[in-house]
């Protein structure tokens, strides 16, 4: 006799099927979140450095370009055409000397107009200074001739008062003498009042005649200079240099066709990382060596203007003790120091910082680099100042992190 099968349970048979790969599913996940991201590497193929303590040199390295001390634009004062060129560049000028000339009939026929005009200006004053002193001679001429008729009338005035107590002329005639001094008397008085007036105002109008002369003709001085300046001359000793001027290239007032550089003694030029920007003062020493000597120097210039990262700083050597080996345009490495030393812990320059800005970095222990927060504080070209994070003798990766910065771990074969 055949027994019967029971029938298995579906849904259970469901659940089984379905429920343990996604288990396996979540536990798979659950395993890939916790689980640290890592990447394996090769120790040859990146750089290790050990965390140490040291002293700190707080000093910058840079290149830097002997140039001239001094140097002096040369501009073209009156715009125009090159017509005559006397110098080349590279030759020893003295001042005064003239470099080259510039022609521009436009010009030259403006200072011919304004010449004239103020020729004729000046002229037309002359004649009416010569109409005043004129005036005034005859009004003097005037004045003498009252005070002339005045004491006429004085005298008579007396010798007619004696007669007539005398009783030898008589009374109408006295009082006719009488009549003619006061009238006399009282014209003068009015007349020369008017007259001194008169010759004050005639003394402001001569004073600002002459004046206006005077300013005139310091004008036609200076405009007759003025048309000197078609030809450039140099502005002081030195030697000519960046002096490339073409015949018949017109050229703009005030537009540089060159430099002179005055040779009394040379400075230095560098341009230094935007970094140190805020770091780097006015009067901070530093040093260059030449042939094993060492030449202190200084900062005496900071140009804060930025160019592609960089600003650039002059420097002078103290006390004016430039080496006589230098010449104009050398390279040389120059160091200035921006404080005293110290000791700090110290960790390796390195493309690290680039990838991490300095925050983190991996510490290697047994193989196995692992990320770390750090706390950075100077630099120099050598060094890392280390403020956190790290402790003597432990070992940093300091290659570039770009490949593999994304990781918690890097296990090292």
């Amino acid at each position: 006799m055949d027994k019967q099968l029971k029938p298995k349970n579906k849904r259970r048979k469901k659940i089984l099927i379905w429920g343990i790969p996604a288990i396996c599913l979540v536990g798979i996940v659950l395993m890939s979140l916790t689980r640290k991201r890592q990447v394996n590497l090769k120790k040859e193929n990146i750089s290790i450095r050990e965390v140490k303590k040291g002293e700190f040199e707080d000093v910058i390295i840079f290149n830097s370009k002997v140039v001239p001390k001094t140097s002096v634009f040369v501009n073209v004062i009156q715009g125009g055409s090159v017509s005559e060129i006397f110098v080349e560049s590279g030759q020893m000028i003295k001042k005064g000397d003239p470099i080259l000339k510039v022609y521009n009939p436009n010009a030259e026929l403006n200072y011919l107009t304004q010449e004239t005009a103020i020729v004729e200006q000046i002229n037309n004053l002359r004649n009416i200074r010569v109409n005043i002193k004129s005036q005034q001679l005859n009004l003097e001429e005037q004045l003498l001739g009252i005070d002339n008729a005045f004491k006429n009338a004085e005298m008579q005035y007396v010798t007619d008062t004696t007669l007539y107590k005398k009783d030898i002329i008589a009374r109408n005639d006295y009082e006719k003498s009488v009549q003619e001094y006061k009238f006399q008397k009282k014209r003068s008085g009015v007349i020369k009042k008017s007259v001194l007036e008169e010759r004050q105002g005639r003394m402001i109008q001569l004073f600002r005649i002459d004046e206006s002369i005077s300013n005139m003709q310091k004008s036609l001085g200076l405009l007759r200079k003025n048309k000197g300046n078609f030809i450039v001359k140099a502005p002081v000793d030195g030697l000519l240099s960046s002096f490339t001027p073409v015949l018949g290239k017109n050229y703009n007032q005030g537009e540089s066709i060159g430099k002179i550089d005055v040779l009394n003694g040379y400075k230095l030029v560098a341009k230094v990382d935007e970094y140190y920007i805020t770091k780097v003062k006015e009067a901070i020493l530093g040093n260059i060596v030449i042939n094993t000597k060492t030449y202190d120097i200084s900062i005496s210039k900071i140009y804060s203007e930025v160019v592609g990262g960089k600003f650039e700083i002059e420097l002078l050597f103290k006390n004016d003790s430039v080496p006589k080996s230098i010449k104009q345009g050398m390279s040389l490495n120059s160091r200035v120091f921006l404080s005293n030393n110290s000791q700090a812990l110290l960790i390796p320059k390195g493309q690290f910082y680039q990838s991490t800005n300095g925050k983190w970095v991996f510490v290697i222990a047994d193989n196995i680099a692992v990320k770390r927060k750090v706390k950075i504080g100077r630099e120099n070209p050598f060094y890392y100042e280390v403020l956190d994070g790290l402790k003597e003798g432990d070992k940093v990766i300091t290659s570039n992190y770009d490949d593999f910065k994304n990781v918690e771990v890097v296990n090292l074969k």
